[in-house]
């Protein structure tokens, strides 16, 4: 007797045994009957509705599960799915549990108003496109939670996805891009494997796979493929230590099937739903081991996984939903041959898109037809077993060792190979001897990079500021990093074989694995290869030579600026003419001649300077004038002193030239680093060719700038910072950096544009920058920064200008402009009577004020005898003839306006007699 009519008598004695004849509800089952899963799925659906059946024994319905084979095939599940709709009339279906099936079957559904409740994860199939689609497991994109904290935790930069073609595996790969670029993790390659792809197909793929540098490997496969895709991984060497191999979790939960899983797949992690262990699960996976047996007894009995457990769940929440409408309706909407079932099968997709219990798998809960998602495990492969080595959960941020705890991590993993050592996640695949070809361009500056070669072993060993930054970089990466250097050379061997340009573009055609040296990094070079960080400042400027301006011949006039030398002047003649005016009608000195008082006057004021003037000063206000312009000549000798000491006592030195557009309007020759971007920038900014002339070592930059553009050598050099800062320190006093500093972004090493090698090196030149870069600068540069730096360049200070003398200057011509406007107050009130004549025209009274001004006056005696007389005719008959009388008297005292020192001096006043004659 088969177990089925086992079965079915035994529900029908419990029926009777309750005195009511329970409804029997007719469910559809659809599975592969001859697979493994098949297998183990069916009896887990046989022992749920006897299990649960025997738990309620008061419920009125009880399932009667019609199973139909689906034969691995598509149209089969879809032409069972018809028979069990049309002619059995099921009230809902289980299964399939491939998604390619479910697909098909989920469609007719659809159609028929019958829900169809499948594991099929794929996310192209969803419970809100499809309306009577309940999926009883987690759809496969959550599966990606896991995964993706899992290569974040240990930072791996690139993973190669191989995934299986159909609709199981087609569905995740755009989540899986997103979900990595989300943490900034790259897919660099997608493998899809054909189910009936061949053995040799699968090794090319993998021969390729192993010549990129990823060594990161995700697999979305279904147990078959994957056991002989493992099989290929093991014979090409990508199972050694190194690689990574993540699977997911429909291949981890069935891992069982695999053959041989214990030497083909050791170290493979991959994640899997979490089931709480309890004693109803474990007595659940005794039975069904010994239902298995009696089921199936000429087959190994295999293991019970995730899938089976829900199965079973699945088969508990349905019958509960049946048994809820049954009750909510009552019997008139059914018979008990299952008529009505369309109707029915319209109510129970409101049960079943919606309920939650406690099952064997944990927390059961269907929200709008979607299990909701739980616990991962995360699970490594040793032996013929799984290690679990962290959970991940929606409620922890990130994995943790242990799901009662928060503590972030996984326990110690076993890698492929048995190694310990966390893989880097990548290898840049090299063919000579294992080794990265690092690329150096040689032939420049020795400080910075040097090839040296042993004469008996032919051994090449590089030296150099360059190379000692390479080398500590290399020992701050967290991993092994073995490299050779190689020169860009010609095949002789004595030069290089092109320009930084081409040792760059030779690096992007795979000529080497990278390139260190002194390469700056440049727009046009990022283009082709991928640059780190600079290990350099950055710049590009302009050297020039610089000379002594103490053996200047004009030495004498730099301490004061042109502008002040011009106002100096200025008030020179300025102190002289007021002088002078204040002097010229009382002091016999001040007289003579027109071109003998232009002397007078020049000659006394700058005799000021060396206080040389002899002539005696008779008005108190010249005194005070020239006593204030005594105190800034002295004011201005003083600071003039100061300054010519300075220059003449201490070196002053000075640029040939301050700007390069001197030199490109002089047409001079301007020099260049052989094989430099910088012969492009200064086309670019107008030079000729026959102006640049490219040298290579710093002796060379000397004796061309001591030659200068005259005599076949350069006036100035356009370098880089770096090479500057050590030139200049070299040849102490002689060279100086001058102009603007042209941007650029400094020394940087090159790899291949996506070599993950660049961001571990960038942060390890930050490392070196720290903690290392002044040690490796002093070993190169110390004896050249060593040059005494009081002899160094004192560049030219500016001369004093006129700002710093503003105050004196202002007190001076304060002083002299008011002592001359108190004179001319004083002479026109003294001539006043003339000035206010309405007789005479304004040329007349300035002729009479004139004459009156070039009087002398007689300061000896009391009264002034002499006569000035202008007599005025006209031809006019009616203009008059004007006499005037001038007589002078000493109406003021020496001083031009002040009462007189001598007592008893009288007091005459100057009379102007005018003589009107009319003439008929």
């Amino acid at each position: 007797m088969s177990p089925t009519l086992i079965f079915l008598l035994a529900m029908s004695l419990f029926a009777v045994n309750n005195g009511n004849p329970n409804i029997e509800l007719k469910i559809g089952v659809i599975l592969d009957m001859d697979s493994n899963v098949g297998k183990m799925s069916k009896t887990c659906i046989s022992m749920a509705i006897r299990d649960f059946y025997r738990k309620h024994d008061n419920y009125t319905t009880i399932i009667h599960p019609y199973y139909r084979d689906s034969k691995q095939d598509n149209v089969q599940a879809a032409s069972a799915a018809l028979d069990l709709m049309k002619n059995i009339q099921v009230t809902a279906i289980i299964g399939p549990m491939t998604s390619s099936q479910a697909d098909f079957v989920i469609d007719l559904g659809n159609k028929d108003k019958v829900p169809v409740i499948s594991p099929a994860a794929s996310p192209s199939l969803s419970p809100y496109n499809n309306h009577y689609f309940i999926r009883s497991a987690h759809n496969s994109t959550l599966q990606l939670k896991p995964i993706t904290e899992l290569i974040k935790h240990f930072r791996w930069s690139e993973v190669v996805f191989m995934y299986e073609d159909g609709e199981y595996g087609r569905g995740l790969v755009p989540y899986l891009s997103d979900d990595m670029m989300n943490i900034g993790t790259k897919v660099t390659y997608q493998t899809v494997i054909y189910p009936s792809a061949s053995d040799d197909w699968i090794l090319a793929e993998l021969y390729k796979l192993k010549t990129m540098q990823t060594r990161v490997f995700v697999v979305h496969a279904l147990p078959d493929l994957a056991s002989r895709l493992f099989k290929k991984v093991n014979e090409v060497g990508m199972m050694d230590e190194g690689y990574v191999w993540i699977i997911t979790e429909g291949l981890t939960n069935q891992l069982h099937y695999l053959d041989h899983k214990e030497d083909l797949m050791q170290g493979v992690i991959g994640v899997k739903s979490h089931i709480p262990n309890s004693g109803e699960l474990f007595d659940f996976k005794r039975r069904w081991k010994r239902e298995f047996r009696s089921l199936y007894p000429d087959d190994d009995v295999t293991a019970l996984d995730t899938s089976g457990i829900r199965l079973y769940d699945t088969v508990f929440g349905l019958a509960m939903a049946l048994e809820k409408i049954q009750k909510e309706k009552g019997d008139s909407t059914t018979d008990s041959d299952g008529s009505g079932a369309l109707k029915r099968g319209s109510r129970l997709l409101q049960s079943v898109q919606n309920f939650r219990f406690n099952g064997l798998s944990g927390d059961f809960n269907v929200i709008n037809g979607q299990l909701q998602s739980s616990v991962y495990e995360i699970v490594n492969i040793i032996g013929n077993g799984e290690k679990t080595i962290g959970f991940w959960s929606p409620e922890i941020d990130g994995i943790s060792k242990k799901l009662s705890n928060e503590t972030k991590g996984l326990k110690k993993v076993t890698w492929p190979g048995e190694s310990d050592v966390v893989p880097k996640g990548w290898e840049i695949p090299v063919s000579n001897k294992n080794m990265l070809r690092v690329g150096v361009r040689v032939g420049g500056f020795d400080q910075f990079i040097d090839e040296h070669i042993d004469p008996e072993t032919g051994q090449i060993t590089m030296t150099g500021f360059c190379v000692d930054v390479f080398n500590a970089v290399v020992e701050e990466l967290p991993y092994a990093f073995k490299f050779e250097f190689v020169p860009f050379v010609t095949s002789d061997g004595k030069k290089p074989a092109g320009s930084y340009d081409d040792l760059v573009f030779n690096l992007s055609a795979g000529g080497y694995d990278a390139v260190a040296g002194d390469i700056t990094i440049l727009a046009h070079r990022s283009d082709r290869v991928a640059f780190t960080l600079p290990y350099t400042e950055a710049g590009v400027s302009l050297v020039v030579p610089i000379k002594d301006e103490r053996k200047s011949a004009w030495i004498f006039l730099k301490p004061f600026e042109n502008e002040l030398w011009i106002t100096t002047g200025a008030f020179f003649i300025y102190t002289g003419i007021v002088v002078w005016v204040i002097e010229h009608r009382v002091n016999e000195e001040f007289r003579g001649a027109p071109h003998k008082q232009v002397g007078m006057l020049l000659w006394f004021s700058f005799s000021t300077l060396v206080y040389a003037h002899r002539e005696k000063l008779i008005s108190n206000l010249s005194r005070f004038v020239v006593i204030v312009w005594v105190f800034v000549v002295l004011v201005l000798t003083s600071s003039y002193t100061a300054s010519l000491t300075s220059m003449l006592t201490v070196q002053k030195l000075q640029p040939t030239y301050t700007d390069i557009n001197e030199i490109k309007r002089n047409g001079e020759s301007i020099g260049y680093q052989d094989g430099s971007f910088v012969r492009d920038m200064l086309i670019r900014m107008g030079f000729n060719d026959t102006q640049l002339k490219g040298y290579s070592t710093f002796e060379q930059y000397h004796d061309a700038l001591e030659l200068g553009s005259q005599n076949g050598g350069v006036s100035a050099i356009m370098e880089e910072l770096p090479y500057i800062r050590v030139f200049v320190a070299k040849y102490c006093n002689m060279y100086t950096m001058r102009g603007p500093i042209h941007k650029t972004a400094g020394f940087g090493f090159a790899f291949p544009v996506g070599s993950p090698l660049v961001h571990d090196v960038s942060k390890a030149i930050l490392q070196v920058t720290e903690k290392q870069m002044m040690n490796i600068t002093n070993h190169w540069f110390r004896e050249d920064a060593s040059c005494d730096q009081k002899n160094g360049p004192q560049m030219k200070t500016d001369g004093l200008g006129h700002d710093s003398f503003k105050g004196v200057f202002l007190i001076a011509g304060l002083s002299s402009t008011s002592a001359l406007v108190i004179f001319v107050l004083r002479f026109l009130y003294q001539n006043r009577e003339m000035l206010v004549s309405q007789d005479h025209s304004v040329s007349q009274k300035l002729l009479v004020m004139a004459k009156t001004f070039d009087v002398l006056r007689d300061n000896k005696s009391k009264t002034s005898i002499p006569k000035a007389a202008v007599h005025v005719e006209s031809h006019n008959n009616n203009s008059p003839v004007i006499s005037v009388f001038h007589q002078e008297a000493e109406v003021f005292s020496q001083d031009e306006g002040f009462s007189s020192t001598q007592p008893g001096s009288p007091l005459v006043l100057d009379t102007i007699q005018v003589v009107q004659t009319i003439t008929n």
